[in-house]
């Protein structure tokens, strides 16, 4: 979503959760062992630190970093990605049974799922997508399900069309909303989402003009288990954007903070075990690597600030590269967890 400036912030981090260590992360810089269990174990350290005692979690321990992108937006992107990422991992969060209330506490009456804290006005319909969306997924995560049933507050978005007015980085909410509820998608919000992705495909299959759109798109059409149309033209096109460095953030200034993961979901859904897609990959999670820091949390560019956004995108890129060995790549419902990064290519689920 947005940009901005950020800070490098020393914290050092040694606490890890149970398993951590047994975790192995490959790193293509050709560190040691010991320097690749210090990936996850010093990742682990930095979510654990940013937990609160009320359940739910800072964008960082720097109680003056506000967040950027999600987490500077809401107050459930950090829980949420914490969840699905432990559930990833087989990690047990610190307090589980805390950060469900804080989750359940963000649902109105309505069903819908409301930021308490973040820049998004909670009452305007992106926001109701985004958050109700990001509620669902997380309790799904932590094993339990919303108390009112939110599937009506979907209706809003079909009557006069109101999702033509949203982001294209939203299409692929609605299929992800009903996965992680374990109910079927409308067939005729399917219907109206995917003929209006397509009317707006361009040549190359991009949307948008923009690869965090075309990420949506793609991952629209994994979770409905549709082939994604145009998929040779917008591997091709991810392949040719790719940067020297390895990232893909290819719109300064108006950078998309999570393209290198868009990117990486595209080629390892699209692109099979072609070399230059294998070594795009390689090289996009090399760039994640870079994006470490001192305090053991990623920011979304190098240097920049640690943020469990970035985190959920860094080293969600590295799961898709295959760089962290322990990640939990068969389970049934991998398609409810976020964006992609534990869904096996090729399954339908």
């Amino acid at each position: 979503m947005s940009s901005g400036f950020s800070r490098r912030d020393f914290l050092c981090g040694t606490m890890a959760w149970a398993g951590a260590a047994a975790l192995d992360v490959r790193c293509a810089s050709g560190a040691d062992r010991g320097e690749e269990d210090a990936v996850v174990t010093q990742t682990v350290a930095f979510i654990r630190r940013c937990a609160g005692e009320d359940g739910g979690y800072a964008p960082s321990p720097d109680p003056k970093y506000a967040g950027n992108s999600d987490t500077g937006l809401s107050d459930l992107a950090a829980v949420t990605y914490a969840a699905t990422l432990a559930k990833t991992m087989g990690w047990e969060l610190p307090n589980p049974d805390k950060s469900l209330e804080f989750i359940h506490r963000h649902q109105q009456p309505d069903g819908s799922f409301a930021n308490q804290a973040g820049r998004m006005d909670p009452k305007g319909d992106l926001a109701i997508l985004y958050n109700t969306v990001q509620g669902v997924v997380a309790l799904r995560a932590l094993g339990q399900r919303p108390r009112i049933d939110p599937t009506p507050v979907m209706d809003r978005f079909f009557a006069k069309e109101a999702y033509k007015r949203l982001p294209w980085y939203t299409t692929s909410f609605f299929p992800l909303f009903y996965a992680a509820l374990d109910k079927a998608f409308p067939k005729q919000q399917d219907l109206a989402l995917r003929e209006w992705q397509m009317a707006n495909q361009a040549e190359d299959g991009y949307l948008g003009d923009h690869v965090a759109a075309t990420f949506h798109l793609v991952h629209y059409m994994r979770l409905v288990g549709q082939p994604t149309p145009k998929s040779d033209k917008i591997v091709q096109r991810v392949l040719r954007s790719q940067k020297t460095d390895g990232g893909f953030d290819i719109k300064e200034p108006d950078w998309d903070v999570h393209a290198c993961f868009d990117a990486a979901f595209i080629l390892r859904q699209l692109g099979g075990d072609a070399q230059p897609v294998q070594r795009a990959i390689a090289k996009a999670a090399d760039w994640a690597i870079r994006c470490r820091n001192a305090d053991g949390g990623f920011g979304h560019y190098p240097n920049w600030h640690s943020d469990m956004d970035a985190v959920y995108f860094q080293f969600g890129t590295l799961i898709q590269a295959g760089r962290v060995k322990n990640a939990k790549l068969d389970l049934t419902d991998a398609h409810t967890l976020s964006w992609g990064h534990a869904m096996r290519p090729g399954k339908v689920y």
